[in-house]
Parts: structure tokens; sequence; C-alpha cells
């Protein structure tokens, strides 16, 4: 048999064992190497350390996004809402000026408006109230108050004529500046001008002007008051008109007479 199998080994012929066929199916795994060879089936630290940082990099990235996306949306709804509170605080002073009623009062027997205006303040009577559930002629008072950071502040208050108790409600707030104006025409002259105070008690000027001032913005509205003329004149008109209706009044009664 020795002499055999070693005369198969020469004529070239070839023995494969059990062993050799499993190892031939199942080839070991090589070892880890370092230096990147073909066996190299891990990562290193260093390229951990990147992948690390390259993740913290994007995580910082879309956590910055999203916090200025929140910050822009809050920004955008509060502008919205400023604008809206300016939109509806010019609609009431508009509203309540243009409704303006010469109301008098006496005074040491003599009888003045109501209306009084300087830069900062400003009062007149009229028939629209902001609260809407107040009754007759309201007098409103609008005022500009300072705040510690420089930024000023403009309130109106309301009272029934003949009642002291007061409402008030702030307007504007967080300009730079706000203040009054009020046109000034002398019967004289041909062209008129701006003031900043009123002392004529017996008149009422034809318009009033109001500026909201932001850094360089200056958002200026000016507001006709229906009611003009001197305090006889308005007299005279308003004595007219109660003469024509009761001449009116006068003509239906006559009428079933007639018949």
């Amino acid at each position: 048999m020795k002499s055999q199998h070693l005369s198969m080994k020469k004529s070239g012929d070839c023995f494969v064992g059990r062993s050799d066929l499993l190892a031939m199916t199942n080839p070991p795994i090589p070892p880890f190497t370092k230096g990147g060879g073909k066996g190299d089936y891990g990562f290193t630290l260093l390229e951990l350390i990147i992948s690390i940082t390259l993740l913290g990099i994007i995580v910082i990235i879309t956590a910055g996004a999203m916090r200025l996306g929140y910050r822009s949306v809050d920004a955008g709804e509060k502008k919205i809402e400023s604008l809206e509170r300016i939109r509806a605080s010019l609609n009431i002073i508009d509203s309540q000026i243009q409704s303006a009623i010469p109301l008098t009062y006496d005074e040491d027997g003599v009888k003045k408006y109501f209306f009084k205006g300087d830069r900062e303040s400003l009062q007149f009577s009229t028939n629209y109230s902001i609260w809407g559930g107040q009754k007759g002629y309201v007098i409103v008072t609008y005022r500009v108050e300072s705040r510690d950071q420089g930024k000023q502040v403009l309130y109106a208050s309301e009272n029934i004529v003949g009642i002291e108790d007061k409402r008030d409600a702030k307007l504007f707030d967080a300009f730079d500046k706000i203040y009054f104006e009020y046109f000034f025409k002398d019967p004289t002259e041909e062209q008129g001008k701006w003031i900043e105070q009123w002392t004529d008690d017996t008149t009422i000027p034809e318009k009033v002007r109001l500026h909201l001032i932001d850094k360089t913005k200056d958002i200026s509205m000016i507001i006709p008051v229906r009611v003009q003329g001197t305090m006889s004149q308005i007299a005279t008109k308003s004595t007219g008109t109660k003469s024509s209706a009761e001449n009116r009044m006068q003509e239906k009664r006559e009428k079933p007479k007639k018949q």
C-alpha cells in the first residue's frame, strides 16, 4: 500500500482528504490589520472622531436654522399685531376728531369751547366714544407721556359731560416722539400754517395733524375738523337750522287746518 500511494503521487494524481475539503469551503477569516489592508473591517479612532464632529456640526446648523425660523415667525406675528394696533388707534382718533361737537362751557360768564390743544395734549367734545357704551357727548383727552427708555406713549381718556369719572386707554407706545399740530389760518392771510399750540377759545382749527416718529420714519395723519368757524358763526348756523326745522313742523300742523 505504501508503494502504491507513492506511485500515485508520482503519477500526478491528487488525493483530497476531508480536512482539506472543509478548508476549501470555509476559508479562515483574515485578522484585523493596520494600514488599510484587505482584511481591515473596522474603523479607526480618527475616523470615529471625524464622523462625530461632522454629525455635531449638522445638528448645530439644523438647530440654528429652526431657532431662526421660530424667531422670524414670532417677530412677524408681533409686527402684524403692532400694525393692527396702530391702524385701529388711528381709526379711533380719526373718528373722534371728525365727530367733534362744538360744546361750550361758562367760565366767569364767558363761553368757551372744550377744545384745547398743545404739542403733547388735545381735548375736545365729541359724540364718538371708544367704548361705545357711553351715551351722550363725551370729553376726550389725548395726552403724551414719556417712559424711562426715552419712548413716548399716547393715552386717551373719556368722561361724559358733567361727570368726572374717566376711563383711560393706551393707543400708541414705543414711539420716539408723538405730538400734535393745528392748522391756523388768519382771515387776512391767503395761506395758513401749522402751529403746536391752540390758544383761541372762540374758534376751532380746520385740521389737526398727528405725528408718530419711530427713528427715521415719520407717520403723520391729517384729520379735518368738520365743525369750523367762530363761536358766533356756529351759533348762527345752529339757530338757522333750528328755525328751519321749526318752520317745517309749523307747516305740517297748518296743512290739516287748511283742508
